[in-house]
């Protein structure tokens, strides 16, 4: 094998196919990156759960394939490379050779054999999205995915497509964001759920552009076509939570803040946050005002947000770090703050009425001196 092409175009798919290659794993093979020469150059990164591969325009010499070790010394030796025409050559005893101006690398790489195939995704779907879209989706809702291994569903975010719009679900026991934009293509009634380390590396891969993202639902596999990239994921399997049922659909009191006002005072006061305490941020909603309180070990603090209408002098106690995740959150400079009880879930949402985003938070129970 050996192809030469422009060393930001190599750089660029190694950094992308890195992401998914396996940092340790008993086959060697996955830790590098699986290179093939033929019309072009693909180079494939894959840890068993996801994949990642990437197409680019190379001068092919030789075709052939082979994997280069590791895929972090790849990534490392690229970045290194002085700008220009990269050479890369495999010999027929695997050594490999890489050669940039004056810069060279030799060292030995692996046969293509020893690289396990990627899943083929059995296309039953596919949902057209622009990226700018698929991206904020993600990113204002991914905070909420469940990092807890023993609830291996909830380490993803759920996809279901009703009325032309895909509504995207993300639920960790203590908090909840739903996202929904208009998409293109799908069957109405849809519904998978798809990992959240799949979902970032989307996130990461996708412009600020109205270029379509090709989403290819399968049997047990998706696929997002970004460009020249290809994310290729399992679904996960299970029950997820009727996260319809789980919005409270009444509410004693609302009322409209400014998110960077809420924010600001959540900041604030989540300075003298004792983490090992778990110390809550305490929140009394007033008529106009909501008083922000925080007492731990080292120290108190207090703030006011300015408010539009009244909560009933409710207080109610939060994570500081949840409340600020969704905040930070929120596409929308005016949010409505839903209550009920200082125990029951608060709903924050859009105060103009776009329904796009919705985000739930469990309160913690106060207790009497925090």
């Amino acid at each position: 094998m050996k192809f030469s092409c422009e060393k930001h175009l190599l750089q660029s798919a190694v950094l992308a196919a890195s992401r998914a290659a396996s940092a340790k794993s008993p086959i060697s093979a996955l830790e590098g990156l699986l290179i093939q020469a033929g019309a072009g150059v693909r180079v494939t990164g894959y840890d068993l759960k996801k994949g990642i591969y990437m197409n680019i325009e190379a001068d092919v010499a030789q075709s052939g394939s082979a994997v280069l070790m590791t895929a972090k010394l790849f990534s490392e030796m690229m970045r290194l490379l002085p700008d220009g025409i990269v050479t890369v050559e495999v010999s027929d005893d695997s050594r490999a050779t890489v050669r940039c101006g004056q810069s060279e690398y030799s060292f030995m790489a692996l046969p293509a054999a020893d690289y396990p195939e990627l899943p083929d995704v059995d296309i039953s779907e596919a949902i057209m999205i622009p990226q700018k879209t698929l991206r904020s989706m993600i990113d204002e809702s991914i905070f909420a995915v469940s990092t807890n291994e023993s609830r291996p569903v909830y380490m993803g975010s759920l996809f279901e497509l009703e009325g032309g719009r895909l509504t995207m679900v993300s639920v960790d026991g203590y908090r909840m964001a739903i996202r929904r934009e208009e998409v293109k293509g799908g069957t109405e009634g849809m519904r998978f759920i798809i990992p959240g380390s799949a979902l970032l590396d989307v996130e990461r891969l996708c412009g600020d552009s109205d270029e379509e993202v090709l989403l290819n639902v399968g049997t047990k596999h998706t696929s997002f076509t970004i460009g020249s990239t290809v994310v290729v994921s399992r679904k996960l399997e299970g029950d997820f939570l009727n996260y319809k049922k789980s919005l409270p659909e009444n509410f004693r009191y609302i009322v409209t803040v400014l998110r960077e006002d809420m924010l600001g005072a959540t900041d604030r006061v989540s300075l003298v946050v004792d983490e090992k305490m778990k110390s809550p941020v305490r929140l009394m909603f007033g008529d106009g005002r909501i008083d922000f309180f925080c007492t731990t070990p080292l120290g108190k603090a207090g703030d006011v947000c300015p408010c539009d209408g009244q909560g009933g002098d409710t207080e109610i106690g939060f994570n500081d770090r949840y409340l600020r995740d969704a905040l930070r959150s929120a596409p929308a400079k005016e949010l409505c703050v839903c209550i009920n009880t200082g125990s029951s879930p608060c709903v924050i949402k859009a105060a103009d009425g776009n329904d796009s985003f919705v985000y739930m938070i469990l309160p913690v129970r106060l207790k009497a001196g925090e």
